[in-house]
């Protein structure tokens, strides 16, 4: 089962979840990208701060038995 939490932006975050982050990235740049190139830097602005919330915050998900494991960081 998928946990999301502030204490668990370290820990490996699933696949599916990196996966969708960095779709978003991808996804956010080449619309942000489109959108200067056509003259709408509001929107290109607002698109790219979407898609980099969408990765900062896929990184919050882990894994519940991650969160068993000790760190030793």
């Amino acid at each position: 089962m998928k946990r999301f939490g502030w204490k668990r932006y370290f820990e490996p975050t699933p696949k599916r979840f990196r996966v969708l982050g960095d779709s978003l990235a991808a996804g956010s740049l080449f619309v942000a990208g489109l959108s200067i190139m056509t003259g709408h830097e509001k929107i290109a602005i607002g698109v790219a701060i979407a898609g980099w919330l969408g990765k900062f915050i896929s990184n919050f998900f882990a894994d519940e038995d991650s969160s068993n494991r000790s760190n030793s960081l």
